[in-house]
């Protein structure tokens, strides 16, 4: 497969346009018309999204064979940008996890294997997915018939997310590489009154205050170590007037879990703890349990498979096993629950950053070095070729 140098410059210019005007959520007009522009020419068979602004591009090569996915996601995050680049956004939203690297390396692969199209071996299947953050765009495209846009179900699923670390490195692992990823809401009910007088009514705040030391407590005591759960409280709401005790109070949590058994658990024993605070305080309350994104799980032989590609194509010091899992999650799990795959991470910080003070994906001053673009295409591009070569 092709080095991805020669179109480096037209992939850097492409995602720069990207993250100066990015866009939240599964409605990305902007975002899809750029794409289009740029798979323009490629003869591809273009699908577009009906309930989210998605793009499903099918590749058909000459020699028959089976087909093979690749992802990028385009959507942006609500934070207001920080980084000091002549690009950067103004618009109160900001590519923070890199998804204009993901959605321009794609680009790069589409240009890759089209200019070998005569000795491609098979069907490869562009996935570009708005709304990866929190909207669960990929399970929306699957519910669309994505694995069906070929007339058959891939054999193979890859993408790369970008991340701080050194420059050009490729990382993954077998099994499972990110967390699953839920959302926790608790309201206490009580019953109101004056801040003075506090006996006269039955207080929700302190119930609530009890109750996020009460979680910590209880995902640190009753889960294994080896097999983690995260729960971060990151909302507290109590009243809005200083001298009133609310009828109520609220909270959530970000959930993250590494295996079906700790969610399961997790379902089965909260609503003891939660209501078993509230009660010995006079108190009720709601709990609602929401499951967001599954585990993202490596197929082993993919992620072998993976590693060895990468390892020839870039040679081994640029290319590691992951030791552990990462805690953050991925509605790439969502393809990989239906298809065997690789998810992978590429560091992206510029050279001489301090790694050791490096700010990381979500952060308002978070900055990716857009010179991996040509690797990064070339990597899809190569774990598509040679994926499809050891099937024919």
């Amino acid at each position: 497969m092709a080095h991805g140098a020669e179109i480096l410059p037209e992939l850097v210019a492409l995602r720069r346009r990207l993250h100066a005007e990015p866009e939240l959520g599964l409605e990305l007009p902007a975002t899809q018309q750029k794409v289009l522009e740029a798979l323009d020419g490629l003869g591809l068979e273009i699908t577009l999204g009906e309930r989210l602004t998605s793009i499903v591009a099918v590749l058909r090569g000459a020699r028959p064979g089976p087909t093979v996915l690749l992802r990028g996601d385009m959507d942006a995050l609500p934070v207001v940008e920080k980084a000091e680049l002549d690009y950067a956004a103004t618009n109160g939203t900001m590519h923070a996890c890199g998804h204009d690297l993901h959605t321009a390396g794609l680009v790069g692969a589409a240009k890759l294997l089209a200019a070998r199209r005569e000795e491609l071996a098979g069907n490869v299947l562009f996935m570009f997915q708005p709304g990866e953050e929190g909207y669960g765009g990929a399970k929306i495209m699957l519910d669309e018939g994505l694995l069906e846009a070929t007339g058959e179900k891939p054999i193979a699923a890859f993408a790369i997310h970008v991340a701080p670390g050194p420059r050009g490195v490729f990382v993954t692992r077998p099994g499972t590489i990110a967390a699953g990823s839920n959302q926790l809401n608790i309201t206490v009910h009580g019953r109101g009154g004056h801040g003075s007088q506090p006996h006269q009514t039955i207080d929700p705040v302190p119930v609530a205050a009890e109750l996020v030391l009460a979680l910590q407590t209880f995902v640190t005591r009753r889960f294994d170590a080896f097999d983690p759960v995260i729960l971060s409280v990151t909302k507290l709401q109590g009243g809005d007037a200083l001298n009133v005790i609310p009828e109520s109070a609220s909270l959530a949590a970000t959930v993250r879990t590494l295996s079906a058994a700790s969610l399961e658990r997790l379902q089965l024993e909260l609503p003891t703890l939660v209501n078993g605070i509230a009660g010995a305080h006079g108190c009720t309350a709601e709990l609602e349990f929401v499951v967001q994104y599954p585990v993202t799980v490596n197929d082993a032989a993919s992620a072998a498979s993976t590693l060895a590609e990468l390892r020839a194509q870039f040679g081994a010091q640029r290319v590691m096993e992951m030791p552990t899992p990462m805690m953050g999650s991925e509605d790439f799990s969502f393809v990989l629950d239906e298809v065997p795959g690789t998810f992978v991470a590429l560091s992206t910080s510029p050279v001489g950053t301090d790694l050791s003070t490096v700010e990381w994906n979500h952060s308002p001053r978070v900055v990716f070095d857009d010179g991996v673009l040509g690797d990064q295409a070339a990597a899809l591009a190569q774990l598509a070729w040679a994926t499809l070569e050891s099937a024919s």
